[in-house]
C-alpha cells in the first residue's frame, strides 16, 4: 500500500532523507512502516501542558511496533491564566491558529501518515482538533489531564477563586493576607484548570465527538491511568492507519451535534461555541450559531460543575467521566449512537457496558435537570444582529434592562469598577475587544470575576465583542457580532442608552431609533489599529467574525 511517507522513505532519490532519519534513531525496518507524528503542546509556561512531553513518550511506546514508527515534535501554547488581564491576552486566541498551522506545516513537510495529538491548555485542544480536521490523516487526540482543585479553609477552590478574590480585595471584602492564601492554594499542581472551564469543556468535546478514547477526558493529570491512556492512544492510531479511518470520517455533522449536546448538558464554556465552529470549518463541515441555540432549547443542563456549581472535573472522573454523561444522553435519545469513533466502534457500541451510578450528585437526570434548557444560549437583536453568546448555566435572571456604561477596553472598565464608577442596574459595555479590533478577542475573566468578587454579579449586565473565560459566571454576554471594528451596533453605544436582554426570547436590543442609529453610524470614526506590524497585525487582517469561529482565511 502506498503511503504518504513514501515521499521520504522509498527509492534511491530519498537517500538523503533516510540519512537524516537514521540520525534520529530510525533503522532499515522502519522505512517500510507508517511514519507517525506525535505532537504535544508541552512546555513549562503553564501547568496545563506540563504533562505533554511525558505523555508523548508513552504514546510513542504505543505507536512503535511492526506497523509504525513514531517521531515526537512539539508546538506552542500560552497560558490564559498568566496572560489574563493585560496585553498578553491578545495572543491567546491567535495561538490557536498558530498551533493548527504549525502542526499542519510539520505534518506536510515530514510526510507523516498519521498523528497522535496531546494538549492541555484552552487553545491547544481546539488547535489540535482543527489541525486534525484540516490535514485529514488518521489522528487521535489525548487530553493532558485536569489539575486537582486546591483547598482553602476546607473548601475546594481553583484559579477562578483567585480572580474573584482580587475583586473582593479591591472592595475591602477580604484582606491582602486572605488573597495571598487563596493564591497559594488555588493551583496545587500539574494539569489544566480544575472546573468545567474551557480546557475540560474541550476535552469533553474531544471525547464526545469521537476523537479520543472513551473515559480519557476526565483523568487527572497526575493519575497513572493517563500514562496508560497515552500508550493505548498510540496503539489505537495503528488501527486507524491500517483501516484508513480519518478525522472527517469521525467528525461528521452528527458527531458535532453529539459534541454540542454534551457541552450543553455539562454547562460548558462559551468558548466551545467559538472552537466548535472553527473545528467544523477546518473539517469542511457546515455549522452555524443557530445549531447551538436549537439544541440548547431541547437539551437539559445536567452537570453541577464549577464555575457555577459544586464539583470539579475530578469529581466527574470519580463517577465514570464523560461516558456516564453520554450514556444518560443516549438513554434519553439526545445523542446519535451510530457515529464512528477512534475505537473503530460506534458511540453506542462504546457505551454498551457503561453503568450509570445512582448514588451521586454530580450529574442529574433529564427527568429532574438543573435546567430544562442547555447551559448556553445564542442571542440576536438590534445590538447583535449576527449573534452573541451567553452562558445561562447558573443564571437565575431571564430579563435585564438598564442604562449603558460604555468602555473602549477591559482595563478602562476594571479601573471604573475599582473607582466605584460601576453601579447596580447598569449594563457595562466593553467594545473594541473583538477578533479584529482587539485584536485577538481577549478573555475577560479579570473584569467578570472582579465584578462578582465585588458583590455585583447579579446586579450588573456585562456585554462585549470580546469573549470570556470558561471560569466566567453571571450576567455576561460575549461574542457580540458584528464586532465594533466591523461597525457593529456595539460601536455606536453611548452612555445612558437603554439596553434590554430577554433570554427566553433570545434577544439583545439597543433601544434607540433607526434614525438615531443611522445618524451615529454616519459620524462613527473607528480607532486606529493597536498593532501595525507583527503577528497580531497579520491576524487582524485575516480573521473572521466570532459568529464564524474567528478563523483565519
Amino acid at each position: 500500500m502506498a503511503k504518504i511517507s513514501d515521499d521520504v522513505t522509498q527509492g534511491v532519490s530519498k537517500s538523503a532523507a533516510r540519512a537524516m532519519l537514521r540520525a534520529v534513531g530510525l533503522k532499515d525496518d522502519d522505512f517500510n512502516k507508517f511514519q507517525v507524528g506525535i505532537v504535544s503542546a508541552g512546555n513549562e509556561v503553564t501547568p496545563c501542558n506540563l504533562t505533554g512531553p511525558e505523555l508523548s513518550e508513552h504514546a510513542k511506546v504505543g505507536v512503535n511496533g511492526p506497523d509504525s514508527a513514531g517521531l515526537i515534535f512539539s508546538t506552542i501554547a500560552v497560558s490564559d491564566g498568566i496572560s489574563m488581564g493585560h496585553e498578553g491576552m491578545r495572543a491567546s486566541l491567535v495561538s490557536r491558529e498558530v498551533i493548527a498551522d504549525s502542526v499542519e506545516l510539520v505534518m506536510h513537510a515530514e510526510r507523516f501518515d498519521g498523528m497522535v495529538t496531546i494538549a492541555g491548555c484552552d487553545k491547544s485542544l481546539p488547535g489540535m482538533l482543527m489541525a486534525a480536521g484540516r490535514i485529514n490523516r488518521p489522528a487521535i487526540f489525548l487530553y493532558g489531564g485536569s489539575s486537582l482543585p486546591g483547598v482553602y479553609k476546607g473548601k475546594d477552590i481553583s484559579i477562578v477563586d483567585v480572580f474573584e478574590g482580587i475583586g473582593a480585595y479591591e472592595k475591602g471584602m477580604i484582606t491582602k493576607e486572605d488573597l495571598y492564601e487563596i493564591e497559594c492554594a488555588a493551583c496545587p499542581g500539574v494539569g489544566s484548570c480544575a472546573g468545567m472551564f474551557t480546557a475540560n469543556t474541550m476535552a469533553s468535546v474531544g471525547e464526545a465527538i469521537g476523537m479520543s478514547l472513551p473515559g480519557t477526558a476526565s483523568i487527572p493529570a497526575e493519575d497513572s491511568r493517563l500514562r496508560v491512556a497515552a500508550e493505548e492512544s498510540g496503539k489505537q492510531l495503528n488501527y486507524l492507519l491500517k483501516n484508513d479511518i480519518k478525522p472527517r470520517d469521525i467528525m461528521t455533522k452528527e458527531a458535532f451535534i453529539n459534541a454540542i449536546t454534551t457541552v450543553l448538558a455539562l454547562g460548558g464554556s462559551t468558548n466551545a461555541v467559538l472552537h466548535l465552529l472553527a473545528i467544523a470549518h477546518e473539517s469542511k463541515m457546515s455549522l452555524s450559531l443557530e445549531t447551538f441555540d436549537e439544541l440548547s432549547r431541547n437539551v437539559p443542563h445536567l452537570a453541577d460543575m464549577k464555575p457555577f456549581g459544586k464539583f470539579h472535573m475530578v469529581d466527574l472522573d470519580k463517577i465514570g467521566g464523560v461516558p456516564v454523561v453520554s450514556k444518560i444522553l443516549l438513554e434519553n435519545e439526545l445523542i446519535n449512537p451510530e457515529c464512528m469513533t477512534v475505537t473503530g466502534k460506534t458511540v453506542g457500541e462504546n457505551l454498551e457496558n457503561v453503568e450509570i451510578p445512582k448514588n451521586q450528585d454530580v450529574i442529574s437526570f433529564p427527568d429532574n435537570p438543573i435546567s430544562n434548557e442547555g447551559g448556553i444560549a445564542v442571542l440576536k437583536g438590534s445590538l447583535s444582529t449576527k449573534g452573541s453568546v451567553v452562558k445561562t448555566a447558573g443564571i437565575e435572571i431571564n430579563n435585564f434592562t438598564g442604562p449603558a456604561n460604555v468602555f473602549d477596553s477591559e482595563q478602562d472598565a476594571l479601573d471604573a469598577l475599582f473607582n466605584g464608577d460601576i453601579e447596580k442596574g447598569q449594563v457595562v459595555v466593553i467594545r473594541n475587544e473583538g477578533p479584529k479590533g482587539g485584536p485577538g478577542m481577549r478573555e475577560m475573566l479579570q473584569i467578570t470575576a472582579a465584578i462578582k468578587g465585588a458583590g455585583l454579579g447579579k446586579d450588573v449586565l456585562l456585554i462585549t465583542d470580546g469573549r470570556f473565560s470558561g471560569g466566567t459566571t453571571g450576567l455576561c454576554i460575549g461574542h457580540v457580532a458584528p464586532e465594533s471594528f466591523d461597525r457593529g451596533p456595539i460601536s455606536i453605544c453611548e452612555d445612558g442608552d437603554i439596553i434590554s436582554l430577554d433570554i427566553s426570547n433570545r434577544t439583545l436590543n439597543l433601544d434607540i431609533s433607526e434614525e438615531e442609529m443611522n445618524k451615529r453610524f454616519g459620524l462613527l470614526t473607528l480607532p486606529e489599529p493597536r498593532y501595525k506590524s507583527g503577528v497580531l497585525h497579520k491576524y487582524s487582517k485575516l480573521v473572521s467574525g466570532s459568529d464564524a469561529g474567528a478563523v483565519t482565511n
